[in-house]
C-alpha cells in the first residue's frame, strides 16, 4: 500500500464529502477510491470514516488522523518544491483560484502579462464561485471578496468592492429615479439569490449610517450575477450585485447605478495564501506582480459609474 497516496485519497474524500465526488475529482475509479481507504483503515486497525448513503463523516480517530495527514502532505509538498528550486528561483506551476466573472475580467489579464514576464512559471487558473480549500485542493493563492474569517491564511488586501443597485434607463423612465431605498417598494426587482438569500436588501442611512434592510418583492430571482444583470438590462427590474458584475453593462449604458448614497460599506478584496514561514519564489513574485495591477484596476472600477 502506498500510504501517501492513500492519505491523499482520504483527504479528498473528506473534502468532497463523498467517495463518488472524490472519484470524479481524482479521475480514479470509485472502487479504487474505496479500496485505498479500506486498506488504510486495515493498516491502522481502526475506522476513520462512517459511511452512510448520503455522506461520510469522520470518527474521532479519523479527525485526528486527517489533521496529521494534512500537515504531513503539506510538508512533503514544500520539501519537493525546495528540491525543485521553487523556493529560490521563480519556476514551476502556480495554482490560482478566483470567482468566475472577477477572474475572467481582472485576474486573467494579469496572469497573461505574468506568463510573459516569467517564462519558467506555468499557471493553472481555477475559476469557481465556491471557495476552494487552499491546502486540500493544493491551491497556491486565492482571490477572496468579502470579510475573511480568522484562519492561518495570510492575506494581502488589494482593494474594495462596492455592492450596487442598478436599473435600466427604460425602467427608470417608466417608474422614475428612486431617491431613497424606500422607493424600491414601487419598483419591480430582480434578486440575485447568492448575494441576497432573503428578499431584503441592506442599505446605510445617510444620517446615522445605520444598516437597514429594505424588503423587496422580486419579479424574478436568479442564482447567477450574469443572469441578474442581463434581466435588469432588459428592464425586468432593478437588481443588486457586486460592482464588477455590472461594470460592462453600466459602461455600455444598458444599466445605471442608483441609490449610491445609501450603499453599505464595500467588501474588502484580498489575495490569500496558506501561511508558511517561507514562500516559494513563484508565489512571492506573483504577489508582487499582481498586487499593483489589481489595486489600480479596483481603484478605477471604484470610481466608475457612480
Amino acid at each position: 500500500m502506498d500510504r501517501f497516496e492513500a492519505m491523499t485519497v482520504l483527504l479528498r474524500v473528506v473534502t468532497k464529502g463523498s467517495f463518488s465526488a472524490a472519484s470524479r475529482e481524482l479521475g480514479m475509479p470509485l472502487a479504487t477510491v474505496s479500496r485505498k481507504v479500506n486498506e488504510l483503515e486495515t493498516h491502522l486497525g481502526t475506522k476513520l470514516l462512517v459511511r452512510t448513503t448520503r455522506k461520510v463523516t469522520l470518527t474521532d480517530t479519523g479527525a485526528t488522523y486527517v489533521a496529521a495527514a494534512r500537515r504531513i502532505l503539506e510538508e512533503i509538498d514544500e520539501t519537493e518544491r525546495v528540491a525543485a528550486g521553487e523556493f529560490h528561483a521563480p519556476r514551476g506551476e502556480l495554482i490560482l483560484t478566483a470567482p468566475v466573472l472577477f477572474g475572467r475580467m481582472h485576474i486573467l489579464p494579469v496572469v497573461t502579462d505574468f506568463l510573459t514576464a516569467f517564462p519558467e512559471i506555468n499557471v493553472r487558473l481555477v475559476l469557481s464561485d465556491l471557495n476552494l480549500h487552499l491546502i486540500d485542493d493544493r491551491v497556491d493563492m486565492a482571490v477572496r471578496i468579502g470579510h475573511l474569517p480568522d484562519s492561518s491564511k495570510v492575506a494581502m488586501r488589494i482593494g474594495t468592492m462596492r455592492t450596487v443597485v442598478c436599473a435600466s434607463p427604460k425602467l427608470i423612465a417608466g417608474y422614475g429615479m428612486p431617491k431613497s431605498p424606500a422607493d424600491l417598494a414601487r419598483l419591480p426587482c430582480v434578486n440575485f439569490d447568492f448575494l441576497s438569500p432573503a428578499p431584503a436588501w441592506p442599505f446605510r442611512t445617510k444620517d446615522t449610517k445605520r444598516i437597514t434592510d429594505i424588503s423587496i418583492a422580486p419579479r424574478l430571482s436568479v442564482s447567477t450575477a450574469e443572469a441578474a444583470v442581463w434581466a435588469a438590462a432588459q428592464g425586468v427590474g432593478a437588481t443588486r450585485v457586486l460592482h464588477y458584475q455590472c461594470a460592462d453593462a453600466v459602461r455600455e449604458e444598458r444599466l445605471r447605478i442608483v441609490l449610491a448614497d445609501f450603499e453599505v460599506e464595500p467588501f474588502p478584496v484580498h489575495l490569500i495564501h496558506a501561511g508558511r514561514d517561507t514562500l516559494p519564489s513563484k508565489t512571492r513574485v506573483f504577489l508582487d506582480f499582481a498586487a499593483k495591477q489589481l489595486r489600480q484596476g479596483l481603484r478605477s472600477l471604484d470610481g466608475a459609474g457612480s
